[in-house]
Parts: structure tokens; C-alpha cells; sequence
């Protein structure tokens, strides 16, 4: 006996293609909706696919038929995919909905919006639990289409119960902008030394694919409208992270710390934060019972092999294009040698 129909949008992303094994192992009867549909790979026996680009009219309504127990949507973005959702709710049991850590804001009205202006980063307590301040919503940026997307789902009430997952730094194969590429090539190609800004002790929440994927499951099984974070059970420092790959690797690298922010891209991670950023999960294993099913080191070996095998022997912007389009160089050897040859004098 199943536990009901499962329909999942975005089902070929990095966190779809997790939903979607979860779910199925539980023994639900999942549908995997995407651009690509059963074209995208390999999908876990009795998974049905179908071709969906929801931007089409009425598509994501004909794609649901008679309906679905429920609806996990990986890619809403907006307030306009919100009410996408609501009007469909006659056909839907219950939504999981993911949306992003970027949603929160600091005392002094920071967040990751202003994070580009003089003393913008914001500074959070730690942990942020899912209660704190968020940006206003709105259409203008990542944050608050994502705040706007919550604000339409949580209006919905009983009429669309809808969990709405607040993902960390999300990480683990397919990645369409892998952090952990920062140490993987710089290993790959012999680089014996790391700068690190902020001394190496910038911290910035990962959040694993699988360990979404068990929130989404769970989520699943218990509808409600609430609003959770998703994160590892851990948020390692970037120099932690940089030795767990580097074991991965079996390499050693030296760490040079840099007392203070990057030297322009000197220092700079994908990690690189001013101020902490954790995200409390103790709301998650109240409402659900959650436990997270790997750690942040635990799931490196994949992530590893993923990223070298997808590197191959093409130019990292090619073969990653989500980490090239924010226009920075974050493999200017040059500029790091320059700069520790300036430091040594």
C-alpha cells in the first residue's frame, strides 16, 4: 500500500533528484516534473516523468490531472508561483515548498541584499531560528521574491497546508554552483597554498541534498503549514572545510590566514562571510522528528568524485556555469602569488 501520489517540480536538480529517491523509498508513488522529463537521467523504478515548463499556461495544471496528496515544488521562486500553488489548491493535499536562508535580515535591517556595501553583511544570532526578522517582500530581489513566494503559501491556511524548507548553503552532486569546487580544483591543480579571509573562520551553513531531501519526506508525512530551516547538522569553519576536502583528496595544503576581509579576490570563498550565518534546526526535529541522515564531512567523498568527474578537462566556468556568472575569478593564482609576495616583504 502506498502512501499516496507525490508530484515533484524541479525533479531534476541537485535537490530534486534527492526528493524524488526519498519519497520513492518511502513508498510513495512520485511523478518527477521537469523541462527535460524522463529525459534527465536515470529515476528510481515505478517513478513516472513528465515534460513540464510551469511558465506554460495551464501546463503545471494538466500535468497534475486529478490531483496529488503532495506537491513539492523545488524551483518557486516568487509571489507569482505562490498563487500559482493556491489556485491549484483544489487539487492539491498539501505543498513542500523550497525557499532560502537569504530570506532573513539583521537587527540593523542587513541582509544578503546589502551584503555589497560598506559594513552590509549582516550579523545574526547564532543560531537564527525560524522566527527572526525577514526582509520585506517584494520583486526585486532573490530575498524578497523568496519572502513574497512565503507570504502567498502561508496566507493559503488549511486550504493548502504548506511546509516551507529555508535552505542553507546547499551542496552535494549536480550542483549547478559548487562551492566546494573552490578546494577541489586548487587541489587538482597542485596549488600548495590557500589564502582565507576573516583568518579561515567564516561560517556559512551547508545544507546537503539528502539531508533536505529526509526534511521533504518527513514533510511529506506530516502536512502543516510552518516555515523550517534546512541545514547540516553542523556549520563548519571554511578552514574546516578545506581540511575535510583535502583528506577527501588525500592532499595538504598550507592555510594562510588573512586577518580581515579578501584582498580583493584574494581570500575570497564562496564561504566567505563577515559574521557567522547558522541556522537553528531545533524546529525541525520538534515539528517532524527530523534527524539529518549525513554529515557535512560524511557526504564529501560524493560530492568529490561529482565534482572531478564533471570538471574533467574542460575550464571550470564551462563545465560550472552557476559558479561563472557571478563574474568572479576565484582561481587568479597570479593575484594570490602577488599578493603573498607583497605580505612576505
Amino acid at each position: 500500500m502506498t502512501k499516496g501520489n507525490a508530484f515533484v517540480l524541479g525533479a531534476s536538480g541537485q535537490v530534486g533528484r534527492a526528493a524524488v529517491r526519498a519519497l520513492a523509498a518511502d513508498g510513495w508513488e512520485v511523478t518527477a516534473a521537469s523541462r527535460g522529463g524522463g529525459r534527465d537521467g536515470r529515476w528510481p523504478d515505478g517513478v513516472r516523468t513528465v515534460r513540464l515548463d510551469r511558465t506554460e499556461e495551464g501546463a503545471l495544471a494538466a500535468a497534475l490531472g486529478d490531483g496529488c496528496d503532495v506537491l513539492v515544488d523545488i524551483v518557486a521562486y516568487d509571489g507569482a508561483h505562490g498563487r500559482q500553488l493556491t489556485g491549484l489548491a483544489d487539487r492539491i493535499g498539501s505543498a513542500v515548498v523550497v525557499s532560502s536562508g537569504a530570506v532573513y535580515e539583521d537587527g540593523e535591517g542587513r541582509s544578503f541584499d546589502t551584503q555589497d556595501r560598506p559594513d552590509g553583511f549582516p550579523a545574526f544570532p547564532v543560531p537564527v531560528a525560524e522566527d527572526w526578522r525577514t526582509v520585506a517582500p517584494g520583486d526585486s530581489t532573490y530575498s524578497t521574491r523568496k519572502v513574497a513566494l512565503e507570504r502567498e503559501l502561508l496566507a493559503a491556511g488549511d486550504a493548502l497546508p504548506t511546509t516551507l524548507l529555508r535552505a542553507g548553503a546547499i551542496h552535494g552532486p549536480y550542483c549547478p554552483g559548487p562551492r566546494e569546487l573552490w578546494f577541489v580544483k586548487r587541489a587538482l591543480d597542485g596549488r600548495p597554498v590557500r589564502p582565507l579571509a576573516y583568518g579561515g573562520a567564516s561560517r556559512f551553513h551547508p545544507a546537503h541534498v539528502d539531508n533536505l531531501a529526509e526534511l521533504v519526506r518527513l514533510s511529506a508525512a506530516r502536512p502543516g503549514s510552518r516555515v523550517l530551516n534546512g541545514a547540516d547538522p553542523e556549520a563548519p569553519t571554511v578552514a574546516e572545510i578545506g581540511a575535510a576536502i583535502d583528506a577527501v583528496l588525500g592532499v595538504e595544503s598550507e592555510t594562510v590566514p588573512i586577518e580581515g576581509p579578501p584582498e580583493g579576490v584574494v581570500g575570497l570563498t564562496p564561504w566567505t562571510a563577515e559574521h557567522p550565518v547558522v541556522y537553528d534546526m531545533a524546529a525541525a526535529g520538534r515539528e517532524l522528528g527530523y534527524r539529518p541522515v549525513v554529515s557535512y564531512a560524511a557526504s564529501l567523498p560524493e560530492t568529490v568524485a561529482w565534482l572531478t568527474g564533471h570538471l574533467a578537462d574542460r575550464d571550470w566556468r564551462e563545465a560550472f556555469p552557476g559558479l561563472a556568472k557571478y563574474g568572479v575569478d576565484f582561481f587568479d593564482y597570479a593575484a594570490e602569488d602577488a599578493w603573498m609576495a607583497s605580505s612576505a616583504r
